[in-house]
């Protein structure tokens, strides 16, 4: 038997295993500095694969060197020397710090890359300076420079294609056009724009349309040195556009060093139609949904996406997109099977063409929480859509409104602040923000929320309704009134204000303030306006002109009455028609109608809340004291959705309830501190 060592033993004996561990532990770390610490100081990513190649390459060649030689304080020698000096004087245990070390270190800079880069969406608490992420970006308006300024849809629709890529990109913090339409193409002060936005970078860009040729411009700029990371000129047809968009925001990924899955890389490169005229139509449908505030508006973006389809039939985004449009319409306006059965179609078109198209789950969303009511199944679909559109606020704001309904609000409130953080220049979710708030009672967390928006819009009426409403809940009448002194609310469409200076009337039992303020609006058609007609009627009645209020509640009964025929799943209209009834005085048709409105809203956590209070308000001013207290028992007993919620300074204070007020059972809840 020969006494030669095996192959085995003697890569240990020239401590070639000792120089390959070695070598991966410091290559590891060399890779996490490369990785982590690079994009910090702005190195571009062929830096990092320079590294990562460096060190491959260079593995054989240590475990060669580490077979051959050794190196010693003397120079590098050849091992078998090392050897017989080691004998003498023992083993040195260098490499297992070396190994340790580097170990240590690459642990530290791992989990020092997972916490440091992380969630670039989630809300911070101030994102100024340092502390707003670097692979941010909002994408400001495009120019139009189109001689035929009818073409402006076009430089949006481009614009918004772009956006909407990079929203898909998990790496990325992308704002919302929303909070960017405010803003130029140019902005002066890149450096003030960056902040309000929450952003590092900006992309600016323009488009140029003549008949099928296109020419887009774009640059990236990184707002605190003004520094241009990147520019790009496309001429090119119309039917190539689509290339440009991907193209573009691919390059953004690129220069902001943002990592991309391979789904990721084929979402910026698809190609949704080969129609360049369907695409000209669902861009304008595009333009015109997010610049709709009524029906009538979104009826445009709907009869636009139709026209899309109409001309490619195999165009999915443009069925996922008229499939969502008639969604919103059937919830805000249009309760009826006609609108129904419309997003029913489409929605099944746009899933029979791509199921896995992002734009068709979103549309499923839509068509479950609007339309169906489906809030289990809706929330389920967008968790999921999250993951692969993360900086769509649209989803997160849906995630919000359907965890309120589903009793989860905790998830509610922290899905709208992160809409807040992608679309910090919006007003809505910021109105959002505070009714969350003040549904589960935290008035502290509601006052600040109002006051950092009424930072950005100090005028707006319906934030200082909102403001006033959690005082009234507090029992601060003085506060409330400090705040609506000047306000004179919108009659089109929802305004806080109104709500809150008549319930400042019936708190006060003073309706005189609110008389003298509402009463120029009193002419012309306000009138056939149902919140402002009933709260008119209310007024009248609190100022003792019975005649006066019953008048207008009858015609707003009448009209209430009719809608609620032609819309018989509304159940806002229903909850409006029990307060015209109940001041009528007809109280087995009012608790009808409560009945109705709770069957309607059944499941709704949201929803009930306000049900239940239209329960509590009508069995106290009908006598049925019992009755009326246990309601104010469940109401008290868990966040509620009341504008403002009951509290037991509000019991104190709202005549509503003065029936109850000797019976002991309510004189306790009324004492109870605010939850």
């Amino acid at each position: 038997m020969s006494d030669k060592p095996s192959f085995f033993a003697e890569l240990k004996r020239r401590n070639v295993y000792k120089v390959a561990v070695a070598y991966a532990i410091v290559g590891w770390l060399l890779i996490q500095i490369a990785t982590q610490v690079f994009p910090f100081f702005e190195i571009p990513n062929w830096a990092v694969r320079l590294v990562v190649l460096a060190i491959m390459i260079g593995f054989p060649i240590a475990l060669v060197i580490a077979w051959a030689f050794e190196l010693t304080p003397e120079g590098l020698k050849r091992t078998e020397d090392v050897d017989r000096a080691t004998e003498k004087r023992g083993k040195s245990h260098a490499w297992i710090y070396v190994v340790a070390v580097g170990a240590v270190l690459s642990i530290g800079l791992f989990f020092l890359g997972r916490y440091s880069t992380g969630n670039n969406i989630a809300p911070r608490p101030s994102e100024t300076g340092s502390s707003i992420p670097q692979k941010s970006i909002a994408v400001l308006p495009f120019e139009n420079l189109s001689s035929d300024k009818e073409n402006a849809y076009f430089a949006d629709g481009i614009q918004d294609e772009i956006l909407t890529r990079l929203a898909k990109v998990a790496d990325l913090k992308v704002i919302s056009r929303t909070s960017t339409q405010k803003y130029k193409t140019a902005p002066d002060n890149l450096r003030e724009v960056g902040r309000q936005l929450g952003v590092s970078n900006l992309l600016e860009g323009s488009v140029q349309k003549a008949g099928n040729s296109v020419h887009v411009n774009v640059q990236l700029i990184r707002v605190a040195t003004d520094e241009h990371l990147w520019a790009e000129s496309y001429n090119r047809k119309l039917d190539d556009i689509f290339a440009v968009e991907g193209e573009v925001a691919g390059a953004i990924a690129e220069a902001l060093n943002a990592k991309l899955t391979g789904a990721e890389k084929a979402v910026l490169a698809q190609r949704p139609t080969n129609n360049s005229e369907a695409y000209d139509a669902y861009l304008r449908g595009v333009a015109q949904y997010w610049g709709s505030n009524s029906q009538e508006e979104q009826e445009k973006a709907v009869r636009s996406f139709q026209e899309a389809t109409r001309l490619d039939p195999q165009f999915a985004e443009a069925w996922a997109a008229l499939s969502r449009s008639h969604s919103v319409i059937f919830f805000h306006s249009d309760v009826t099977p006609t609108r129904r059965k419309a997003a029913e179609d489409a929605l099944a078109e746009a899933t029979r063409l791509r199921p896995d198209l992002a734009e068709t789950q979103l549309a499923r969303g839509y068509f479950q929480y609007w339309v169906l009511h489906d809030y289990k199944g809706a929330l389920e679909m967008m968790r999921q859509l999250r993951n692969s559109w993360p900086s769509n606020p649209e989803i997160h704001q849906v995630i919000a409104f359907i965890s309120a309904r589903l009793g989860l609000w905790q998830e509610s409130i922290e899905s709208i602040d992160r809409v807040i953080a992608l679309s910090p220049r919006e007003l809505f979710p910021r109105d959002q923000a505070i009714l969350l708030r003040l549904a589960t009672r935290d008035f502290s967390g509601a006052l600040q929320s109002a006051d950092n928006a009424l930072q950005i819009w100090p005028d707006d009426t319906n934030l200082r309704g909102l403001k006033a409403t959690v005082f009234q809940a507090l029992g601060r009448l003085d506060d409330a009134q400090a705040v609506l002194n000047g306000v004179i609310p919108k009659i089109d469409g929802y305004d806080a204000s109104l709500a809150a200076i008549c319930y400042q009337a019936r708190l006060t039992r003073d309706p005189a303030i609110a008389i003298k303020l509402l009463e120029p609006l009193t002419h012309g058609a306000e009138l056939e306006k149902v919140p402002f007609l009933l709260s008119w009627a209310d007024l009248q009645l609190m100022a003792g002109k019975t005649a006066e209020g019953r008048a207008l509640f009858e015609r707003g009964r009448h009209i209430l009455e009719k809608l609620t025929q032609e819309q018989p799943l509304n159940g806002e209209l229903f909850a409006a028609l029990a307060f015209a009834l109940s001041e009528l005085g007809e109280r087995d048709a009012t608790l009808r109608t409560v009945d109705k409105y709770a069957a309607l809203i059944a499941g709704d956590a949201r929803s009930e809340s306000q049900a239940e209070e239209v329960r509590a308000r009508v069995l106290a001013r009908f006598g049925e004291k019992e009755r009326a207290i246990s309601s104010v028992e469940r109401i008290l007993a868990k966040p509620s959705d009341g504008q403002p919620p009951l509290t037991p300074a509000l019991l104190r204070l709202d005549s509503d309830f003065d029936s109850l007020r000797g019976d002991p059972r309510f004189q306790k809840l009324c004492q109870e501190p605010v939850k």
